[in-house]
């Protein structure tokens, strides 16, 4: 694999209603399992002994453990390292926006960003907190659209 295939992000396939039922199944076993052990280690082995055993710290089982759990509920996931930058392009798919308003957000500065010769570069810990800020101001802006609408009279 080159770098630029360890830096995309991972998208699990839509998962058919027996595999998200087996990875709940799945989920619910790796936790009662940690739920009951104090080891630093989990070792895992096959059935019949033919794959290598290998040890992961309970950090990972639980990790994993969440990731089955999310898969289990259909939710999309997106595994990505935290010090990861987006394109434009990226980040205007993350955020689903278009290309020219994050181009704008950035050109305000309420988007930081790197360049790298002539391209921008957004970190994603920063796009993660550009969009929890973007959903507060869009739930203070419909709530004062539902106040608005309560003191005129237009409830439904």
């Amino acid at each position: 694999m080159t770098t630029a295939q360890h830096e995309q992000p991972l998208l699990p396939p839509k998962l058919t209603a027996e595999e998200a039922e087996m990875a709940r199944v799945a989920q619910r076993c790796i936790m009662a399992a940690l739920d009951h052990s104090k080891a630093a280690t989990i070792t895992l082995e096959s059935d019949d002994g033919s794959q290598p055993a290998i040890q992961l710290p309970p950090q990972a089982l639980r990790f994993i453990a969440q990731l089955l759990g999310a898969l289990s509920e259909r939710k999309p996931v997106v595994l990505m390292p935290t010090k990861q930058e987006l394109s434009t392009v990226e980040a205007a798919n993350y955020l689903n926006v278009s290309r020219p308003f994050v181009i704008k957000e950035v050109e305000s500065g309420r988007l930081p960003c790197r360049m790298v010769g002539s391209h921008r570069r957004i970190a994603f810990d920063d796009l993660q907190d550009y969009a929890t800020q973007m959903r507060a101001n869009q739930k203070g802006a419909l709530q004062r659209m539902a106040d608005n609408a309560r003191e005129l009279g237009l409830d439904y």
